[in-house]
């Protein structure tokens, strides 16, 4: 876990990121790759896409890590993404998309923590910081994904 957020950090970091979307992206990370750990065997893959709905960003959208559109993707962990093309879940404005995957196809389930229950406050916490989140099943497994607007 705590190498997914180096990599967000450091990913985010490189694009010039704001500090306080950086900040919220490693905690929503490190709550969705926690309930990976806790619940899944095998290999997680985080991904990143900075993206604008127009591409003017200055890239083709790739880096040799997967496909986008006006983007610029980081796949931080070498782990897979599901589900429907990337592009289905692009930012309608500037946003950072942030996605999540392991191998196992069984969605996670959003429940509600008592104030002295130690879990059960990650997707709570997806839920009300982005701007939208959903899961989608793949091949292998499923990916969380969750996006973040970014200024301009």
């Amino acid at each position: 876990m705590r190498g997914a957020r180096h990599a967000v950090r450091g990913a985010l970091g490189s694009w010039g990121l704001d500090a306080a979307v950086g900040d919220l992206a490693v905690l929503l990370v490190s709550e969705l790759v926690t309930n990976s750990l806790r619940y899944a065997s095998g290999p997680i893959g985080v991904r990143l896409v900075r993206s604008h709905p127009d591409g003017s960003n200055g890239s083709n959208g790739s880096n040799g890590s997967g496909p986008a559109v006006g983007g610029l993707v980081r796949d931080l962990t070498g782990g897979f993404t599901g589900g429907r093309p990337l592009a289905d879940c692009l930012p309608i404005a500037p946003g950072l998309l942030v996605e999540v995957s392991d191998p196992l196809p069984d969605p996670p389930t959003e429940r509600s923590a008592g104030p002295d229950d130690e879990g059960g406050r990650g997707l709570q916490l997806v839920a009300c910081s982005a701007r939208r989140w959903g899961t989608r099943r793949g091949k292998s497994g499923k990916t969380v994904w969750f996006e973040l607007a970014l200024p301009g």
